[in-house]
């Protein structure tokens, strides 16, 4: 469902089109396991979501909102169509104001302060590709849990804020200090766990984690966590809490539900389908190498047989060193042209002009290499919440005679 204008054994070795699964093409793809259809969400009716046109609806009793593929076609995503990952209610009523940022454990020096005070601070920006770790889940066989994302719970934007190692600096962090731990103000239903998380000391005192304050050179609006929020680069955006109220220094990883068993990969392969105990588990961490078709769309009828294949490429930590385009099915792969804008944890942009030879059906595919010798898989190892899945993305077409 799109807003109304105005306002989680091995993944198939080939990522499914949104109509390939609804049809339940398995067996000519090789799928092991039945087809589950994708929810029909569909056109563009649906409930009016201010400031978010044109986004898919995943759920609106904790709201959660999928960029659509083709908004994947700047450098900057806009903030209107920055995919929104809500774990809880958002905060009814917030007042700037009144608001307070806490700083305690293991630390010397408990701080409180205000946001007057926080933006009085010097500020650090960081261009950061922010992704849901179940991106993706949408295509797993068999099928997981959570929501159902398809490709675009993933967005970049330019986050503004004093460096989270400053303040910690000022509450002068004990040696027991391990972990930093980072609560929000989500209205939690009845008896629901709180979303609590924490990040190891030595990511949190990283020159590039902020408290942010903005994104894309405004105020953080509401579904992006005002007043502030923890920005922690190139990891899975479940660490980068929304509405932070309280940054508590811990002496090991904090234990809760989000943090166990919640956003834990498996340690070792498992058969698709298989329970994994959480003692043989650690949790998902930085982003993987990963590249998104933004065009032509899936299952597009084009009429001119010279087509610009152009989308974006990610890779967390690392940087992108070069995405490659395959216009038959994975048979021979061709180079992208990377765009000129760069910075450190944010995507690329990648362009493919390509001529089709003759009218007919194509499958085209793209795959991304990073730094640091990571490249997209043509397959991943499945796992029980549907975390991290960077299969080689591709499109079907047909190039009209």
């Amino acid at each position: 469902m799109r807003c109304a204008p105005t306002s989680e054994a091995t993944l198939d070795n080939k990522m499914l089109s949104r109509r390939e699964f609804v049809l339940g093409a398995s067996a000519a793809l090789g799928v092991v396991g039945a087809v589950r259809p994708l929810p029909s969400w569909g056109s563009d009716e649906g409930p009016a979501i201010p400031d978010k046109d044109g986004m898919i609806v995943r759920s609106l009793r904790f709201l959660d909102l999928e960029m659509p593929v083709e908004y994947a076609n700047s450098f900057i995503t806009p903030v209107e169509h920055f995919f929104v990952r809500n774990h809880m209610h958002e905060p009814s009523t917030l007042d700037p104001g009144e608001w307070r940022l806490s700083i305690g454990g293991e630390v010397e020096k408990r701080l409180t302060l205000t946001l007057a005070e926080l933006r009085k601070m010097e500020q650090h920006t960081v261009i950061n590709t922010l992704e849901c770790a179940g991106n993706g889940r949408a295509y797993a066989i068999p099928h997981v849990p959570g929501v159902q994302w398809e490709k675009g719970a993933v967005g970049t934007a330019r986050f503004t804020g004093p460096r989270l190692r400053y303040l910690l600096e000022r509450a002068e962090v004990r040696p027991t200090g391990k972990h930093v731990m980072f609560r929000g103000l989500d209205e939690v239903p009845g008896k629901v766990p709180r979303f609590i998380r924490s990040i190891p000391i030595e990511k949190a005192t990283d020159g590039d984690t902020l408290v942010a304050l903005e994104m894309n050179g405004a105020a953080l609006t509401k579904h992006h966590g005002f007043p502030a929020r923890a920005l922690v680069p190139g990891w899975i955006g479940a660490a980068s809490c929304k509405w932070l109220t309280e940054i508590k220094v811990l002496d090991k990883e904090f234990e809760g539900n989000f943090m166990s068993p919640g956003y834990r990969m498996p340690n070792q392969p498992v058969k698709a389908g298989e329970a994994v105990k959480v003692e043989n588990t650690h949790p998902a961490t930085a982003l993987n190498v990963k590249s998104l078709i933004a065009s032509p769309r899936d299952s597009a009828s084009v009429k001119s047989r010279v087509i610009q294949v152009q989308g974006v490429a990610w890779a967390g930590e690392a940087d992108i060193a070069k995405v490659e385009v395959s216009t038959d099915s994975g048979v021979t792969w061709q180079p992208a042209r990377l765009g000129k804008e760069q910075s450190h944890y944010a995507w690329r942009l990648w362009s493919r002009s390509w001529n089709a030879p003759k009218p007919g059906a194509y499958t085209i595919m793209s795959r991304a290499t990073d730094t640091q010798g990571r490249v997209q898989p043509d397959s991943v190892q499945w796992n029980p919440s549907g975390y991290l899945i960077n299969i080689v993305d591709r499109v079907q077409i047909h190039v009209q005679p």
